[in-house]
């Protein structure tokens, strides 16, 4: 009885497994048909082409081929212009990333957005191999280059990459690129990093700007006397190099400023931007001479703008060489040059056969030379009655100045008098 219950029960598990072809065909078809296929479960991450089935007001159903269909709702559905949003229609075709396989409720959850942005960086990655160029406007900007949009990316173009034709003189970015805003832009892609969602993109290698066209086209348009906008790129102990629209000027020491400098670094810094003065220009050679004092006020034109040719000084003789002696100016720190033949009206073989340091007498200034900063004094003149006409025009002028400083000192001692002392003088 036992063998014959064995024989049985070997039977019966030899039937339980050994199910018929045709059902387990029917099984597999039915799984397939129901979107439960092992090979068409949706995995996190996947971008997949759904059909859109429902729109609603706050979500869109899309069929991905899954046991349910895939919602995009909550804030991946908010992320998605309205403008976008009013595009879509049931049975239209759209890719989707899968954010969530099966949530608690059993969805697909899905992002429209995110699927672009994988396209996007995919795209930009193409790009970056193929060299091709794209275009697209210009929406914002920080302290170090421009904002662009690229599809759902976020691009980034360097100060340095942006056309140097663009940029206008300031020293903050808002001086510089607030202008460029809304304007569009030919970019070359030249850096992804999906991982560090960075994106870098250059306008120079887009429209093949490169150093040596940028300089030539420079060149071709600066002209002795313009006034132009650069950072300081470099020092030296001989003077400071200048970067003008991506190519160096040079100011040299002596240009810096009107007194005497030591080092440029006590004047300006690396990486400040400052204006100069271009005062020679080598388009052979491609060297740009730069001033930065030619664009501040000359103290030493200050110091004389009070003082005409043929007018008569007091000066002090500070200095004895072979050719003449050197004269300080009563009340300024300038000197004059009294040449030995203006110092006697005898042959004399040296200056000190007449003069001695610290001599002080009267001179006739004979020429003030405001380019090289020299004035020009004579003793033999100071009688020459060539000058008399102007002599007395300038002792009238001397007395009159005199007399009306006397009647204004007058008048503030009346004004600032006590009533009281003023009646007792009465």
């Amino acid at each position: 009885m036992d063998e014959k219950n064995a024989q049985n029960g070997q039977k019966n598990n030899v039937i339980e497994v050994a199910a018929p072809p045709e059902e387990i065909m029917d099984m597999k078809t039915l799984l397939e048909q129901e979107g439960l296929g092992l090979g068409n479960l949706p995995q996190r991450g996947e971008i997949r082409t759904g059909i859109i089935t429902t729109i609603l007001p706050q979500e869109i159903l899309v069929d991905v081929q899954a046991k349910a269909d895939g919602i995009i709702a909550g804030y991946e559905f908010d992320d998605i212009s309205k403008e976008v949003r009013e595009t879509f229609k049931v049975g239209d075709e759209i890719s989707v990333y899968v954010v969530t396989p099966e949530d608690r409720n059993g969805n697909v959850v899905l992002s429209y957005i995110k699927a672009q942005t994988e396209k996007d960086w995919a795209k930009m990655e193409a790009l970056l191999e193929s060299g091709e160029t794209i275009e697209t406007v210009i929406d914002g900007f920080n302290k170090g280059g421009l904002l662009v949009p690229v599809g759902q990316l976020r691009g980034f173009v360097p100060g340095s990459q942006i056309s140097v034709f663009r940029e206008e003189a300031g020293k903050n970015a808002k001086d510089r690129w607030a202008h460029l805003i809304g304007e569009k832009i030919i970019l070359k892609v030249i850096e992804v990093e999906r991982g560090r969602k960075r994106l870098v993109l250059s306008e120079r290698d887009a429209i093949g700007e490169t150093r040596e066209t940028i300089k030539e086209m420079l060149l071709a348009e600066l002209e002795v006397g313009d006034v132009v906008s650069g950072y300081v790129s470099s020092l030296a102990d001989f003077g400071a190099f200048v970067n003008i629209q991506g190519i160096d000027g040079l100011v040299h020491i002596s240009e810096l400023a009107w007194e005497h400098v030591k080092h440029p670094r006590d004047v300006v810094k690396v990486g400040e931007e400052i204006e100069v003065k271009v005062i020679s220009l080598d388009k052979k050679e491609r060297r740009i001479g730069l001033s930065l004092r030619a664009l501040q006020a000359d103290p030493w034109m200050e110091i004389v703008k009070n003082i005409t040719e043929g007018q008569l000084v007091q000066g002090t003789v500070m200095n004895i060489t072979d050719f003449g002696v050197f004269a300080q100016v009563e009340g300024t720190e300038l000197e004059g040059l009294v040449h030995i033949s203006e110092l006697s009206e005898q042959r004399i073989k040296h200056p000190k056969e007449v003069v001695n340091v610290g001599d002080t007498m009267p001179l006739r200034v004979t020429s003030i030379d405001g380019k090289r900063h020299r004035i020009g004094l004579s003793l033999t003149k100071v009688h020459d009655p060539r000058y008399a006409s102007q002599d007395l025009e300038m002792l009238k002028a001397e007395l009159e100045t005199e007399e009306q400083t006397k009647n204004n000192e007058v008048q503030e001692a009346e004004i600032e008098a006590p009533p009281d002392e003023v009646e007792s003088e009465e």
